[in-house]
C-alpha cells in the first residue's frame, strides 16, 4: 500500500514550563517571549514526547499531549532549582507511519529548536507509548544525555516486520525503561528485548517493571513519577541516584533489566 502523504503541517514545543526568571525586567520579558525564549537562565531541558498511533497521518488528539503534561509539571517543579525547563512536543501528525517514523522525526526537530533557544545546554527525552520509541531513536542526537521510555511501543515481530530498532545511538547515553507487567497495549516483553540489546553495547542502561500495573500505570503513579524525577535529576545534573537506581544500572541482565518498581518509591527522596 502506498504511504499517505503528510499534510504541511510543522511540529511545535510546547510552552515551557519551569524557568520563571523573576528577575527579567519586563522588557526583556516580552522579547524572549516573542522570541520562543525562556524567560529565566536554563540549565537543562525535559522534552516530553507524547503517545501516538501505528499509522495517521492527522492531527494528534489535544489528549496525547495533556496526558503527559502531569511529567511534565513534576519534572519541571523537581528541576527548577537545577534551572531546569520541560516542554511538550506537538507531532505533526498522529502516527508513526512506518519507515516515516514522523514522531522521530518531529523530535530531532524539537531538539533542534532547545539547541536554538538555549544553546549548549542538556535534554533528557520523555517519552510515553509511541512517544517512547521516538524518543529512542532520537536520542544519537548531541544534546541528549539521557532517555527515559515509558511503556514503549514497538511493532509485534513478524515475517513481514521491519529489522529491529537501532540501540547504536544509545551509546553515551542514560537509559531508563519502565513498563507494567500487565500492559495491554504495549507489550512489556518487547521492551525487555529491546532493552537487553541495548544493554550490551551500552552498560547504562537499565529497566524497571510495574507489576500488576497496565499501560497507564494509573495504580502506581506516584511511584512512577518520583521514579522519572530522580532519574531525570541525576542524569541531567550529576545529582546521586536513588539507590534503586543505582542498583538496576550496576546489575548484569536480566536483574537489571527486571527491576520492580517498589511501592512507596520516593517517599523519602529529595523534593
Amino acid at each position: 500500500m502506498a504511504q499517505q502523504a503528510l499534510p504541511v503541517r510543522e511540529a511545535r514545543l510546547g510552552k515551557p514550563l519551569g524557568s520563571a526568571g523573576e528577575d527579567v525586567t519586563r522588557a526583556a520579558l516580552r522579547w524572549r517571549r516573542a522570541e520562543g525564549r525562556s524567560a529565566g537562565p536554563v540549565n537543562g531541558v525535559a522534552l516530553l514526547l507524547p503517545a501516538g498511533e501505528p499509522t495517521g497521518v492527522r492531527r494528534p488528539s489535544p489528549m496525547s499531549a495533556l496526558a503527559v503534561r502531569p511529567f511534565a509539571v513534576r519534572l519541571a517543579k523537581a528541576g527548577r532549582p537545577e534551572g531546569l525547563t520541560a516542554h511538550v512536543v506537538r507531532y505533526r501528525c498522529r502516527g508513526w507511519n512506518g519507515a516515516a517514523a514522523h514522531p522521530a522525526r518531529d523530535a530531532m526537530w524539537a531538539l533542534e529548536e532547545v539547541v536554538r533557544r538555549y544553546g549548549d545546554v542538556p535534554v533528557c527525552l520523555v517519552g510515553t507509548g509511541m512517544g517512547a520509541r521516538a524518543a529512542l531513536h532520537a536520542a544519537g542526537h548531541p544534546a541528549v544525555h539521557s532517555v527515559l521510555a515509558i511503556a514503549p511501543w514497538f511493532p509485534e515481530p513478524g515475517p513481514d516486520a521491519a529489522k529491529p530498532d537501532p540501540v547504536k545511538q544509545l551509546v553515551g547515553r542514560q537509559v531508563l525503561l519502565v513498563h507494567g507487567t500487565n500492559d495491554a497495549r504495549t507489550d512489556p516483553e518487547l521492551s525487555y528485548r529491546y532493552a537487553e540489546r541495548a544493554k550490551k553495547i551500552n552498560r547504562d542502561t537499565c529497566r524497571f517493571e510495574v507489576h500488576s500495573d497496565g499501560h497507564s500505570l494509573s495504580q502506581h503513579r506516584p511511584e512512577v513519577l518520583a521514579l522519572a524525577a530522580d532519574f531525570m535529576l541525576g542524569s541531567l545534573f550529576t545529582q546521586d541516584y536513588a539507590r534503586p537506581v543505582r542498583d538496576a544500572l550496576a546489575a548484569p541482565p536480566p536483574l537489571g533489566l527486571r527491576m520492580p518498581l517498589a511501592a512507596g518509591f520516593g517517599a523519602s527522596l529529595r523534593r
